[in-house]
């Protein structure tokens, strides 16, 4: 099979890793939300579980991936009945990026959620709001900088993720090849030209989404009509 072009691969990987922060954007603002504004029991273990994948080898988590997706268990059994194949498909790419970006999104949202005064969404209570009308016009609004820049930083590390992609996904060319994972294949077969354009090519788009994620944060942190400077 003929090799695919950069173009199709840096493509491919950009798209992908939009997709996966579409998805895991709502889960981790949701995860955010949990952490900062709600008190129970499992809230130090949720916190470890949502943090473990950034400290843990990214091997080890494509690792446990493909154990729980793959046609030997229950879950991988289950969805191959279902039709739904995932394991060395792009939608296992997505899942590695997904998974691999969530704790950078919380973090960065669990942050911003933190800064917004709870007497706010205290005053809209009072008024007769309910919880997610709460979240909606007065919570998230007030964090959507943070919402933005955990976005970004969850698409930046989904663009750079190999470990966990290259377990669950491989490194299959027209189908889950990356970035990440073309660099490591071109300069293991010895073609250096490829694999330092693709590198060119990653240093751009990556410095340019986490310059854009700090641009947000260091903008004016105040809480426009809400901040507390104001008062």
């Amino acid at each position: 099979m003929p090799d695919e072009s950069l173009l199709r691969i840096t493509v491919f990987t950009v798209l992908v890793a939009a997709a996966a922060t579409v998805v895991m954007l709502p889960i981790g603002v949701s995860l955010a939300w949990l952490l900062a504004r709600r008190r129970f029991r499992a809230k130090a273990l949720l916190d470890t579980l949502v943090t473990v994948p950034l400290v843990m080898p990214p091997v080890a988590t494509g690792l446990i991936l493909l154990r729980l997706l793959g046609a030997r268990s229950p879950l991988g059994r289950a969805l191959e009945m279902a039709g739904l194949e995932i394991v060395f498909t792009w939608k296992a790419v997505l899942l590695a990026m997904a998974v691999m970006g969530l704790p950078l999104v919380v973090r960065t949202v669990r942050a911003g959620l933190q800064q917004v005064p709870p007497r706010y969404e205290q005053i809209a209570e009072t008024l007769g709001a309910g919880p997610l009308r709460v979240f909606f016009t007065i919570t998230l609004p007030l964090a959507s900088r943070s919402v933005v820049a955990g976005a970004i930083l969850g698409f930046s590390r989904a663009l750079g993720e190999f470990g966990a992609t290259i377990m669950v996904a491989g490194s299959i060319p027209g189908r889950t090849r990356t970035l990440a994972s073309a660099i490591y294949a071109y300069t293991e077969t010895g073609r250096d030209a490829q694999a330092a354009t693709l590198v060119a090519i990653a240093i751009v788009v990556a410095f340019a989404a986490v310059w854009l994620s700090n641009h947000i944060a260091d903008r004016d942190s105040g809480l426009g009509p809400f901040d507390s400077r104001s008062a």
